[in-house]
């Protein structure tokens, strides 16, 4: 399902989505749930951490 190795630092949700191969609502919904912690740069700029996102993989045991 994975669909690309995590290479970059910081992931923008879109991002996240294209590499879980998920719609990008699914993604804001873990996001809202606080499933998976962003850092919000302003008001309509957020980015996902790698360690956060390896975190929320972990929880899945999905492996990339």
């Amino acid at each position: 399902m994975v669909k690309t190795e995590l290479k970059k630092g910081y992931y923008t949700p879109q991002e996240v989505a294209d590499i879980l191969g998920l719609c990008r609502d699914t993604i804001w919904r873990y996001i809202k749930a606080k499933k998976i912690k962003v850092i919000k740069l302003t008001e309509k700029n957020f980015r996902i951490e790698k360690k956060e996102l390896e975190k929320f993989l972990n929880k899945r045991k999905v492996k990339l």
